[in-house]
């Protein structure tokens, strides 16, 4: 197994529970120097409150919360309390840098040496592919740019102009603490689409995750799930709302080296232009597989690649929430017992 998110334990503790001895049969490779996933490396701004729910791991709830622990702390704390709990078998810090195929199985090339696998569930999430759009003159600006991954603060923008990239739930949530203290503006490519609560039924939601697992069975890339559900504003934000920071505008046509330029000719100045513009699927490790479709994506049936049903990818597409990599830990863990050891099924 790569990754030791929520997708990596889900899959390692149903491993060990269908019978798949620790370490011996089943190995979790993790990159991060300590529990936590993608959780460790979030802004200390962003606490319990601000998160938008945290699933249980199975057979452990979530610790209750006050809503002021900074996430990056409470999460990756109840992941470590978790490992050690079920004394699942993770190894780190290891970065598996490369896969190959071999007769019996997979290679895997790790800056602590090749390990072989009869079989592989992928775990590694997006944090570590931050996206930032190509626009003209972006390599011209002046001023600071960065993506929502190396964000820590509205602090460190203070008093500045910032421009806001993003149509995602990152982006509404930045909005709210930076303009409090900085001027803002922001763009997205489309016009947002705003719910609210009463739109997130059970049913909408079993929709959304259909129209995700679509694309994916069709070897489509996957698209985020905001893109699918919309926007929705929470308490915390209605003060930014009325302050008028999600007043949208069409993105610029061109960055310049101390602002950007509209397609109407006019120039702003800007001091800083955040990035929340989501990940893409960490997946390079991958590449000698050769998984891609021409479309870009990976062909899926259920968490299994279609290419190879030894390869699994949980906490990719449909699964791709807390709760959904739950959901394919299990689905995971359950198809490679049947397939690997059919007799205990």
């Amino acid at each position: 197994m790569i990754g030791a998110g929520q997708a990596g334990l889900s899959a390692a503790y149903h491993l060990v529970r269908l019978g798949f001895t620790p370490y011996d049969e089943v190995v979790v490779l993790d990159r991060n120097p300590a529990p936590g996933g993608a959780w460790q490396h979030r802004w200390d701004s962003l606490t319990m409150h601000d998160v938008h729910g945290i699933a249980n791991l199975p057979g452990v709830p979530v610790p209750s919360s006050a809503g002021a622990e900074q996430a990056n702390d409470f999460v990756p704390a109840y992941f470590a309390d978790y490992e050690k709990r079920f004394e699942l078998p993770v190894v780190r810090p290891v970065s598996v840098e490369s896969v190959h195929q071999i007769d019996e199985g997979f290679e895997l090339q790790t800056s602590a040496g090749v390990y072989s696998a009869a079989a592989l569930v992928n775990a590694t999430g997006t944090w570590d592919r931050p996206f930032i759009p190509w626009y003209p003159g972006i390599e011209t600006f002046k001023g600071r740019q960065l993506h929502t991954a190396e964000y820590r603060g509205a602090a460190e923008l203070a008093g500045q102009h910032v421009l806001v990239v993003g149509g995602g739930a990152s982006a509404v949530q930045l909005l709210a603490e930076i303009s409090a203290v900085a001027t803002t503006t922001w763009v997205t490519r489309r016009p947002p689409e705003w719910r609210t609560d009463e739109d997130f039924t059970p049913e909408y939601g079993r929709q959304v995750v259909a129209r995700v697992e679509e694309r994916v069975r069709a070897g489509l890339p996957p698209r985020s799930v905001v893109s699918v559900t919309g926007l929705h504003l929470r308490p915390q934000e209605q003060a930014a709302a009325e302050r008028g920071v999600y007043t949208r505008h069409p993105m610029f046509s061109r960055i310049t080296p101390d602002g950007v330029e509209w397609p109407d000719g006019r120039h702003e100045h800007f001091d800083a232009i955040l990035w929340a513009t989501g990940f893409r699927a960490d997946l390079a490790h991958l590449a000698p597989l050769h998984l891609r479709e021409s479309s870009g994506g990976i062909r899926m049936n259920g968490t299994a690649t279609a290419a190879d049903d030894r390869i699994h990818l949980v906490g990719y597409g449909p699964s791709a929430s807390t709760i959904g990599a739950n959901r394919a830990g299990f689905t995971a863990a359950r198809a490679l017992r049947d397939l690997l050891n059919p007799v205990a099924a």
